[in-house]
């Protein structure tokens, strides 16, 4: 009985299968691998997002029959599995060991979430979705870790530290998505799409004392095209976030009566 309920169990992960994952009988497609399906996966998703994507899409770019794709993946949820690990796989990780301080470490790793989130807006929406213990994400999850230890904050402060950095990228990067795939929508620039987005908010009536308001900040925060502005306020968010890191590393210190902790600055300390 406890072995019936165990096989009754879904998939939690396409990672987590031990085979190879493709259908018994009928043979396999001349000229096909899981890579190229992978790729043309990913291909699609970016220019046209993930309500649209489907296999029988897939099968016509690929030119087959649904069902041939199945001959290396079992369920449409596992080639989306597979094409999330894949773009993760396009992240420039810093080695937490060559000795370069953590806090330009912490801005590469931002940096490069960010630009994944933008460059493929579907991620997101699939990050929370999987377990995400693909080798690529495997690798991400390692090197932010290791990095993290590196401010010398305690163990007991690692996620909450990781939280806060990287599910304000998540956030910022998903966002900055978002608007590029509206205003590609539309047939706009991004900078065509907040043009008509900022005229259409200010002539709203029950906009018009928030919009008064924010024109100040909006003047003051500087940058000729969106791509400036959004770039200024990532940068001094993420400013934000390590000065704030920093300022725990201090009071984390005088808690223990102002002993440095390993991996702060002036101490060898390495995980």
């Amino acid at each position: 009985m406890a072995r019936a309920a165990r096989q009754d169990q879904p998939r939690s992960s396409v990672w987590l299968e031990s085979k190879a994952h493709r259908r018994r009988g009928g043979g396999q497609p001349s000229g096909l691998d899981r890579a190229r399906i992978i790729e043309v996966t990913v291909r699609l998703l970016d220019a046209e997002g993930l309500a649209k994507f489907s296999m029988r899409r897939l099968a016509g770019e690929l030119n087959l029959t649904a069902m041939s794709v199945y001959w290396y993946v079992d369920t449409k949820d596992d080639l989306l599995e597979l094409a999330l690990d894949e773009v993760m796989g396009g992240m420039r990780l810093p080695d937490p060991g060559a000795g370069e301080d953590w806090r330009d470490q912490v801005r590469a790793l931002a940096r490069e979430y960010r630009t994944l989130l933008v460059r493929h807006p579907w991620v997101s929406a699939l990050v929370g979705a999987f377990l995400n213990i693909g080798p690529n994400n495997l690798a991400f999850s390692r090197v932010v870790q290791r990095v993290v230890r590196r401010t010398g904050l305690p163990a007991k402060r690692m996620t909450s530290t990781i939280s806060a950095v990287f599910q304000f990228v998540y956030g910022y990067g998903t966002l900055e998505g978002h608007l590029a795939s509206r205003a590609a929508a539309g047939g706009m620039s991004v900078d065509e799409y907040f043009q008509q987005a900022l005229s259409t908010v200010t002539s709203a009536p029950q906009a018009a004392d928030v919009v008064k308001e924010s024109q100040e900040i909006m003047a003051a925060r500087g940058g000729d095209t969106v791509a400036e502005m959004l770039e200024r306020d990532f940068e001094f968010a993420l400013e934000l976030l390590i000065a704030g890191i920093d300022a725990m590393v201090a009071r984390e210190g005088a808690a223990f009566g102002g002993e440095e902790t390993p991996g702060t600055p002036g101490t060898p300390g390495e995980s």
